[in-house]
């Protein structure tokens, strides 16, 4: 009985697994094949400055939505946000601003700019920042546009304003991402933003892009605007 119980847990535990990490495992497959060959299938695409029906924010970039917003890569973990890859090389996708705001870039980040934007579209009484990250080559050489330099603060940006262009940075030079823009929307906490490695800290961005971009209700579709 003993066996037959642990058995059973083992064949659960494998069921509780594949059911948390398959959604991710999919768009792992689809994105091998996007970036097998961009060209082929160009109907997954998304393009910067798309705005889908009345949804408040713009898409920054161009690519394929790889991963979205509670994705797992391994038990325990759920991503903050959505991955777009443009299916070039580094440095040659531009990344701009979802929504108009006060751009902020930390003394140490190489790849990385967070916007402040005062008024959530959703909830005007609390504002909500805008994080965009990977924006640098492996090497950690900033392909953030010069106007923003380390410890820029709060300067104000415009919707569709050019930020940077698409990285593949992961703070080890032996170990690159692939080249795209990790997008997140972090919370406030009086005036400040939360650590956005959390994803108690983000918002799911499914209505802000009028798009299904939350694991939870998007299993397997690919994200469009039609």
């Amino acid at each position: 009985m003993v066996a037959l119980g642990l058995l059973l847990l083992f064949i659960l535990g494998g069921v509780l697994t594949y059911h948390w990490l398959a959604p991710s495992m999919e768009r792992s497959r689809k994105l091998r094949l996007y970036l097998t060959d961009p060209q082929v299938h160009t109907e997954w695409l998304i393009q910067s400055g798309t705005q889908c029906r009345d949804a408040p924010f713009l898409f920054p970039t161009d690519g394929f939505i790889g991963y979205l917003w509670g994705d797992s890569f391994r038990l325990g973990h759920r991503h903050q946000g959505i991955d777009i890859f443009g299916g070039k090389e580094a440095g040659q996708v531009a990344v701009k601003a979802a929504y108009s705001g006060y751009l902020t870039r930390l003394a140490d980040w190489k790849s990385s700019v967070i916007i402040r934007i005062p008024q959530d579209p959703f909830n005007p009484q609390q504002p909500i920042w805008t994080y965009y990250t990977h924006m640098a080559d492996a090497e950690g050489n900033s392909f953030i546009v010069a106007d923003y330099p380390p410890g820029t603060t709060e300067i104000y940006v415009e919707a569709g304003t050019l930020l940077g262009y698409q990285g593949n940075y992961s703070g080890n030079s032996d170990q690159p991402t692939g080249v795209h823009l990790h997008f997140s929307i972090v919370k406030d906490h009086h005036g400040k933003f939360l650590n956005e490695l959390e994803i108690g800290n983000t918002l799911d961005p499914s209505p802000y892009y009028g798009l299904p971009l939350n694991e939870e209700t998007n299993r397997d579709e690919v994200p469009i605007c039609k």
